[in-house]
């Protein structure tokens, strides 16, 4: 079980590491989300340089992208750690792509689409929860982390099998927001 584990969470890794962002943006011709704005890679940069289209389209690439991965992961009966294991490589791909000098997005996306399989109801609660702050606050990063934060405690109720893989997640993603934290505190955080 162990070498189906790591096995898993190396092709995990592999399609985690495939950057919506800059595949939507190559394939339109605009420039890489990298080289302006927060430089990051992922939905709120792309939606503040390009617009909702291309933004939904790198959401919908960096949500679904570890779903095979993960629904094989399931198919095998992993237990809720192992599909933790696995998830957790889909969201090291898209933070720290090798391929990309370690310089990959911020996990929320891709978290979400993590979740989406192996916690749906969290997802959905998490992703509502989102829209919501953003909409009300107009800053991507408050909605990232509050969603983030708020993930563990809908788990609980939840998903109570996969608590601690949540909370995994969840220590990611708000590991990967710590700029965001610090322009916050300066109020340079640019808004959506």
């Amino acid at each position: 079980m162990l070498e189906s584990i790591l096995t898993l969470m190396a092709l995990g890794y592999l399609s985690g590491s495939w950057l919506g962002a800059l595949t939507v943006c190559r394939l339109v011709g605009v420039r890489d989300p990298r080289l302006a704005g927060s430089g990051n890679p992922g939905f709120s940069n792309v939606l503040r340089l390009h617009g909702r289209r291309l933004a939904l389209a790198t959401l919908l690439v960096d949500a679904t992208k570890g779903m095979p991965v993960l629904w094989w992961a399931r198919a095998l009966e992993l237990p809720p750690w192992g599909l933790g294991l696995v998830g957790l490589g889909v969201l090291l791909g898209h933070s720290y792509p090798a391929w990309h000098r370690f310089r990959g997005g911020k996990g929320v996306a891709s978290a979400f689409g993590v979740m989406l399989v192996l916690t749906p109801g969290v997802a959905l609660m998490c992703a509502g929860l989102w829209a919501l702050l953003a909409w009300r606050v107009r800053t991507a990063a408050i909605a990232s982390l509050v969603s983030a934060a708020v993930a563990p405690l809908a788990s609980i109720w939840l998903a109570p099998d996969f608590v601690g893989v949540v909370i995994v997640f969840t220590l990611l993603v708000l590991t990967r927001h710590v700029l965001n934290l610090r322009r916050l505190g300066r109020g340079d955080e640019p808004p959506l």
